[in-house]
């Protein structure tokens, strides 16, 4: 049975969030916790919190094991972005956009 955490608002863009969600998907719960630690990416940690989270539901809520968990699916879908501005030459502005993400990901049992 499919479980599955997400995580809404999390100040990090979405692109740079699926590059590390590549490295993950498909592997064993073991294996994407330790990929994720050793990852130097700034997303590495915030997707670690998913994963552990949706680890958390399967075997409390669902009494699955937690050994034959595996990642079977992850992405990350584009949050509110933050608009700001900032100064210019000549009395003009730029602007600047924050972006944010939802990261999502879904574990399942190994048959």
């Amino acid at each position: 049975m499919e479980v599955k955490a997400t995580a809404k608002n999390v100040r990090l863009t979405p692109r740079k969030v699926r590059l590390v969600l590549d490295l993950i998907r498909g592997k064993d719960l073991k294996e994407a916790k330790a990929i994720l630690k050793f990852t130097p990416r700034a997303a590495s940690g915030a997707i670690a919190k998913v994963l552990n989270s949706a680890a958390a539901n399967a075997t409390n809520n669902h009494n699955q094991v937690e050994d034959k968990l595996y990642v079977k699916a992850c992405w990350a879908d584009e949050a509110r972005t933050l608009k700001r501005w900032m100064p210019r030459a000549k009395g003009s502005a730029s602007q600047i956009l924050k972006r944010s993400s939802h990261i999502t990901v879904v574990v399942d049992e190994r048959e």
